[in-house]
């Protein structure tokens, strides 16, 4: 064989070998339909012990309240507080709030939880963790949920 033969064997193998990864590859590949299916499981697992850890934080700070979110902000759960402060005779209000949710799916079919919080109405936290649904550790989720949370928890009882 003459090296014009070889090359053009070698271009076709090259073009066999790229179509079937190319095949491996889209059976790999979630639809897009699998991805909302997956990211909607994932949100609810999540929601869920979202709103249980801050149950238990609502328990344990007196005077926080527990309100569900749900709608174009996302999925989760918030405790707030809003108190009344007297110093030297002026009337102040100190307001502190956690809120954590997962975003909706959007067109980067990523899963995302978004933690915002404030305490005495200084913003002390402003935090997310994204994977796509397919890649995501529940786990890992679960457990930086429950870091934001104490994180609060601990910044709370610190200004106090």
């Amino acid at each position: 064989m003459d090296f014009e033969q070889r090359l053009q064997k070698a271009i076709e193998r090259g073009q066999q070998r790229g179509e079937v990864q190319s095949r491996e590859a889209a059976a790999r590949a979630m639809s897009q339909d699998e991805m909302r299916q997956l990211h909607s499981r994932c949100r609810l697992e999540l929601s869920e012990h979202i709103e249980d850890c801050l149950r238990r934080l609502a328990h344990h700070l007196p005077g926080f309240q527990l309100e569900s979110i749900f709608g174009e902000r996302g999925w989760g759960t918030a405790v707030s507080r809003d108190a009344l402060r007297i110093e030297r005779g002026q009337r102040d209000r100190d307001f502190s709030r956690l809120e954590i949710t997962v975003r909706p799916i959007g067109p980067m079919m990523i899963l995302e939880i978004v933690a915002r919080g404030t305490i005495r109405n200084r913003e002390m936290m402003s935090r997310n963790l994204f994977e796509a649904p397919n890649k995501i550790d529940l786990t890992k989720f679960k457990d930086q949920i429950d870091r934001w949370v104490l994180e609060f928890a601990e910044g709370y009882a610190a200004d106090g």
